[in-house]
Parts: structure tokens; C-alpha cells; sequence
């Protein structure tokens, strides 16, 4: 009964984030519906990568659901940043000049707060940390947003999926009400994705990349949706996607990765994806015809 009512409520919520009637969805053919826009890293063309500004830019910009990326400190705590290295968006250099090559990993949360994430962008934004997961949380909370978390390099953080799904969990957000429409988790790491599924099955999964189309029916056993780089996509592996029922029940989604112009936004909405993850979630709002 239990693992009904579970099956239920993630086929709901798949249906909810992709918008799709099930007559609709049965088909498998591209949805003739505009897009999801998905700020990258929140608003990151406007704002450092990665942090609070970024996403309170993408609220301004009227931008509903945001990306971010989730790696795990020294001590254990978990952050928003997305390279293996702090080296490109702090000042980790000049604070720790001797701990090169600057790993995330290497680095305990506390040192992780010192470093300024916001002044390699632009000087107005001097003084900007890299956030805690649970900081990130709570902002996309208070601006009422949806998110696209992205488990970054999990084969660097054993066991990182479990402490996320407990991170979200402590935030309220693995409730009916999150989980109703609010909530995406992705990797690159197939084996990340599909422990995620496996430890909490109503949570709706992507997995970055773009199997072969042999591949795609052992990716539905715990995928929601296939994230590939847009430069990699087409039509046909849109529908050839499609044609894959999901954990939940539904045709197989589409999200597609990193679209920053107008013409490309409007060519891969033509391929049928369900959403646009973007540094310029304005640009492609507008290629699209959204206000």
C-alpha cells in the first residue's frame, strides 16, 4: 500500500513539473508547450554563479525555478559551489596561499566562509560567500521557487546522496507540498541517481548526459529525465526518449543544457524538450514568447 501511495504521488508530481495531460503524455510525441526556463546556477549571467544574489536575480528576473550544484566540505557539511576547486570563484588563493590545488573537499566549512565568492564577478558583489546547502534552501523557500539540484562529482563525497536527501528533509522539503511540483535532483553519475531513487522514490531524478538510445530503457528504471548538452541534442533522441516509460509511469523528460541565445533557445523548443537550463533565463524567456 505504502509503495502505491509513493508510485501515486511521484507520478503526480512528474506530471506537475512537465505540465503534460496523460492522454497526452501517453502519446510520447513532443509536447507542444512551451518550456520550462531553468536559471543556471541561478541568474549567472547577472550574478556569481552559485549564490544567494544569483538566485534572489532570478526571482527579480521572474524566474521560477533555479539550478544549483552540491558538494560536501572537509568537517561534512554540504555547499553550493560547482567546481571541485574553490580556486576559480573565491579568493581561496590569497586566504590560503600554501593549500593548493584548493579542493572543496579539502577545506572545512568554516574556511569555506571566509572566502569572498563574489568579487571574481564584479565588485559590486564583494563580499559574497559560497553558501551552505541549507542557506541555498531556505532563500529559494523565501523567494518560492522550484529546484533543479545538481549532486556534483558524487564519487568525491561517498554516501553525499543520503545526507542531501536528509538536508532536504530537514528543510521541509521532501513534504507533499515540495514534493508536488517544487523538486528535481540530477547528476552526471548514473549510480548517484540511482540511489537517490532508490533511498527516496518520490523524489523526481534527471540524469545528465545523453545515453545511447540502446542505453535509455536500463536509464527509466530510476530517471525521470534525460539531461543532455544541447549541442548533443536533436528531435529524434527527444523522441526516442520519449518512447521510455519512467519510474513513475510517464514518458521520459527532456531537459536540455547550457542555452544562452535566443536562436538556440527557439531551436531546441522545437525538438519538443520540456525545459531550457540557462545563464540568461530572460533571453530565453523571451525567445520562447513569455512576458
Amino acid at each position: 500500500m505504502r509503495m502505491r501511495a509513493v508510485a501515486a504521488l511521484a507520478a503526480a508530481l512528474l506530471g506537475a513539473v512537465l505540465m503534460v495531460p496523460a492522454s497526452e503524455a501517453r502519446a510520447a510525441e513532443p509536447r507542444e508547450r512551451t518550456p520550462v526556463v531553468v536559471a543556471h546556477r541561478g541568474a549567472s549571467a547577472y550574478a556569481p554563479e552559485n549564490t544567494l544574489p544569483a538566485v534572489d536575480k532570478a526571482a527579480a528576473l521572474g524566474i521560477t525555478w533555479v539550478e544549483n550544484d552540491v558538494q560536501r566540505t572537509k568537517d561534512g557539511r554540504l555547499v553550493v559551489i560547482h567546481d571541485d576547486s574553490l580556486a576559480r570563484t573565491t579568493n581561496v588563493e590569497e586566504v590560503f596561499p600554501d593549500r593548493a590545488p584548493w579542493k572543496v573537499k579539502d577545506f572545512t566549512a568554516a574556511e569555506i566562509a571566509r572566502l569572498d565568492a563574489g568579487s571574481w564577478f564584479s565588485p559590486a558583489y564583494a563580499g559574497t560567500r559560497v553558501p551552505t546547502l541549507e542557506q541555498y534552501l531556505r532563500r529559494v523557500e523565501r523567494n518560492r521557487q522550484k529546484l533543479l539540484l545538481e549532486i556534483k562529482n558524487p564519487e568525491l563525497y561517498p554516501g553525499i546522496e543520503q545526507q542531501i536527501l536528509k538536508e532536504l528533509a530537514n528543510e521541509g522539503w521532501l513534504d507533499r507540498r515540495h514534493l508536488a511540483d517544487r523538486l528535481i535532483v540530477q547528476s552526471f553519475g548514473a549510480d548517484s541517481v540511482r540511489t537517490v531513487h532508490e533511498l527516496k522514490p518520490a523524489v523526481v531524478t534527471g540524469f545528465l548526459g545523453r545515453p545511447a538510445e540502446t542505453e535509455l530503457k536500463k536509464y527509466a528504471a530510476f530517471a525521470d529525465l534525460i539531461n543532455p548538452s544541447h549541442g548533443t541534442l536533436s528531435a529524434d533522441y527527444v523522441k526516442a526518449v520519449r518512447a521510455h516509460t519512467g519510474p513513475h509511469g510517464r514518458p521520459l523528460g527532456v531537459f536540455t543544457w547550457t542555452v544562452n541565445d535566443a536562436a538556440r533557445a527557439r531551436t531546441v523548443a522545437g525538438y519538443g524538450v520540456d525545459g531550457i537550463i540557462t545563464d540568461t533565463p530572460d533571453v530565453v524567456r523571451e525567445a520562447l514568447g513569455g512576458s
